[in-house]
């Protein structure tokens, strides 16, 4: 059985991390490919083709450029995509295409009105949904992208969170396969860090999805606190606002002494059990590897209880606070964080993550689907 991934680019990413985790499966019998949209072109992309080809994935490069500045290139990706796919459909006979997030879900969408119908007869399309939200601002496209995937009976959800909002929309239930995780067997020294204090972790793309205005209010509120230090690890639109919050966010807009901003880090769930807790003031998710990568790596996560954030935490998490109200994070860090037995709550969520998120559970429900099983 030869079944593809079509992902947007070879770079970080958590729907690009769940294609790799389902692509490495050792399951005899199947052949693995990963095939990106736009072409992947950041420090991390390397790694990436490397871990999949050690794990004898076959890759598929693109020739369109991955420019993150407007949906008109993902367009121009999906457009072209067409042609590519034409070539895979020829030589490999895919049995099985699988696809991930929204240009991706274009591309293939575009490819199947203008490839003939027959190239399709025998191949099996699946498709994940990694979100609560989709196609923000193109309703339209949605819609009819959304059609082509029912009708296939493509779409699955990854969390509670997530088939709910897609029923909400479009009036489907979709099955459920929960994301897997692997506990990172080679952890590494994160450095520096600031010793004597609450090492505080922000990690992720720097974007208003991932709770980017409330970090900074929660900095600002606690500038004069030091017994935390945060490391804000990512890059992305919101960038400046967190650069003028650090440099002028303190008392007489002072720069912030317990604060940094790095760009991404890779490798980062190795990096993880250097620090003392992991902050997500996310507005939404799917269901955050984030979240979870840090649950199973020993290392606590102060949340949101956003839609896809909370459903990879244990019931009645204490770190989390409702709707992301500032006043109530103050209270946490101020008064319940430096009180806290961490080292408890720490191996809660470890127990939790590694009941409810396993890698290997998550290739064999996707692999019963591939044969065309029940989820």
């Amino acid at each position: 059985m030869k079944v593809f991934h079509l992902i947007t680019h070879f770079d970080l990413g958590g729907a690009e991390r769940v294609a790799a985790n389902i692509a490495e499966s050792a399951t005899s019998g199947i052949e693995y490919h990963v095939v990106e949209i736009m072409r992947g072109r950041s420090a991390y992309t390397p790694r990436f083709i490397n871990e999949l080809r050690s794990a004898n994935v076959h890759i598929h490069r693109s020739v369109v450029p991955d420019i993150n500045w407007h949906f008109l290139v993902q367009r121009i990706a999906a457009l072209l995509f067409p042609i590519r796919l034409l070539y895979i459909m020829l030589r490999w006979q895919p049995d099985v295409i699988h696809s991930h997030t929204e240009t991706p879900d274009l591309a293939l969408y575009v490819a199947s009105l203008v490839l003939p119908k027959s190239l399709f007869s025998h191949t099996r399309i699946v498709r994940t949904i990694h979100n609560t939200r989709l196609w923000t601002g193109l309703d339209g496209v949605g819609c009819r992208v959304e059609t082509f995937f029912r009708c296939n009976n493509a779409s699955i959800a990854i969390s509670d969170s997530v088939r709910n909002a897609y029923a909400e929309r479009y009036g489907v239930e979709a099955p459920i396969i929960n994301n897997g995780v692997a506990e990172e067997k080679h952890p590494q020294t994160f450095k520096p860090l600031s010793a004597d204090r609450i090492n505080i972790l922000f990690a992720g793309r720097l974007e208003p999805q991932k709770g980017v205005a409330t970090l900074c209010n929660v900095l600002k509120r606690l500038s004069a606190d030091q017994r935390y230090f945060f490391t804000i690890a990512g890059d992305g639109s919101l960038r400046q606002l967190v650069e003028q919050t650090i440099n002028n966010g303190g008392i007489d807009e002072t720069p912030l002494t317990n604060a940094r901003l790095l760009p991404p880090v890779f490798s980062l769930a190795s990096y993880m059990a250097s620090f003392d807790y992991l902050f997500m003031p996310s507005e939404f998710e799917g269901l955050s590897m984030l979240s979870m990568e840090a649950s199973i790596n020993h290392l606590p996560v102060i949340a949101n209880s956003a839609p896809g954030l909370s459903d990879t935490l244990p019931p009645d998490w204490p770190l989390m606070v409702y709707n992301n109200n500032v006043d109530d994070w103050a209270k946490l860090f101020a008064n319940y964080l430096p009180t806290v037995n961490r080292q408890q709550l720490a191996d809660k969520a470890h127990t939790f993550a590694v009941e409810h998120f396993s890698v290997r559970k998550m290739q064999q429900r996707y692999e019963e689907v591939y044969n065309n099983k029940n989820v």
